[in-house]
């Protein structure tokens, strides 16, 4: 029989997969993989559910159904002053996992490099190293590293642009730092990419998770960057929705018609109801919006204050659902997998160690919790990780 190709072979079991494992074995809280413990909004759900019941549930156009094209488009005009046109310029794909996929698989070819900002979410490396391409990878500077917020260093992302860079991945606002890169960032990005003619992906799947007032930029709306940037958006973070699976591209019409071209030997298509369902949600009112991003900062903000009483040192989330927290005042005598395992045997509280997020040398001393869980959840687990501090102090 012949080997399993290299690249496959090498992928592993997530770290997602076993900590959520360890979470039912040991009936613990798990604050490691993120997702709601809430469904979403009932208008939202009854759509999906009246499309269903009076069909069509057949095959829907492999670009998507027109109605959910159009929102993205009324939605990108309505956020973000974007014009696009929704028949060229709007896909939609079975998750941003599969949206990803299909963008890297369409542009990346073997000899090709790609920028990947560390810590870097699990997906990206593997399916660049799928594409046959070389990743170069930039380091954050983290809150610890004589900065109070993760920072991108310039010098540092101008070295990893070269002659064969075809493209730059970017999450913002960012898994698992919960950072949201700063307009100066955002520039620097656009600079960079114009400068060497590259593409830039843009995972930007918590758009409606900023806090503290702040907004979510698109890369594609500063100069120059509309006719070489992919923006990719989900239903399941939007919606608190995320087993639906229902991911959306935005971009010119050849990089999208050349995603379309991955996306059809892939899924080829999603759900008509769950697609019809989004398009009602993406017209939804702007406090719906709004609301969302403060109710998740409210649960951020309880966590980060029960973790700060238990004795972590709890770095800075801007966005998104997760908070990173460096447990060395609690323990430290070994590694944040170590770490994280004895929290889950121990505390009976499931977190993520963020060394998972490095491929390389990575820090081990950061393990990362989820805070988009509701309020009796999120303090269970506070009183579990306190009485754990209590044993270990």
């Amino acid at each position: 029989m012949k080997p399993v190709n290299d690249v496959i072979g090498g992928l592993g079991t997530t770290i997602f997969t076993v900590m959520s494992a360890l979470s039912v074995e040991h009936g613990a809280i798990n604050l490691g993989q993120g997702f709601p413990d809430e469904d979403g909004p009932a208008d939202v759900r009854e759509a999906a559910a009246r499309a269903a019941i009076e069909g069509p549930n057949q095959y829907p156009p492999m670009m998507g159904l027109p109605a959910l094209r159009q929102a993205v488009a009324a939605h990108n005009r309505r956020f973000y002053g974007l014009d696009v046109d929704w028949q060229s310029q709007v896909l939609v794909t079975s998750g941003a996992t599969e949206a990803l996929t299909a963008s890297l698989l369409a542009l990346l070819r073997p000899g090709d490099e790609a920028v990947l900002i560390e810590p870097v979410y699990d997906s990206y490396l593997p399916i660049v190293q799928l594409a046959g391409a070389a990743a170069r990878m930039v380091r954050l500077r983290s809150p610890d590293s004589a900065a109070a917020e993760w920072s991108l260093p310039e010098a540092d992302l101008r070295a990893a642009f070269g002659p064969k860079t075809k493209l730059l991945v970017m999450n913002s606002p960012m898994n698992p730092t919960g950072k949201v890169f700063s307009d100066a960032e955002l520039a620097l990005i656009a600079e960079l990419a114009i400068q060497h003619d590259a593409y830039v992906v843009c995972d930007e799947v918590y758009e409606h998770l900023v806090f503290s007032g702040g907004r979510h930029v698109p890369l594609m709306t500063l100069p120059g960057m509309a006719a070489r940037t992919i923006r990719i958006g989900s239903a399941g973070k939007t919606f608190s929705l995320t087993g639906w699976k229902v991911g959306y591209l935005t971009g010119a019409a050849d990089l999208i018609g050349a995603v379309a071209r991955a996306h059809q030997f892939i899924t080829f298509t999603t759900p008509p109801s769950l697609q019809a369902a989004v398009a009602h949600g993406l017209g939804k009112e702007d406090a719906y919006f709004a609301g969302l991003a403060a109710a998740m900062e409210r649960k951020r903000d309880r966590l980060v204050a029960g973790l700060r009483e238990v004795g972590f040192d709890v770095l800075p989330s801007q966005g998104t659902y997760f908070a990173n927290v460096d447990f060395r005042p609690l323990w430290n005598e070994g590694t944040d997998v170590e770490f994280a395992m004895k929290l889950v045997r121990e505390a009976r509280v499931g977190s993520i160690p963020v060394s998972a997020f490095y491929p390389e040398d990575p820090p081990t001393h950061l393990v990362r919790f989820c805070f988009c869980k509701q309020d009796a959840v999120l303090d269970e687990a506070i009183a579990r990780l306190r009485a754990f501090a209590g044993k270990n102090g």
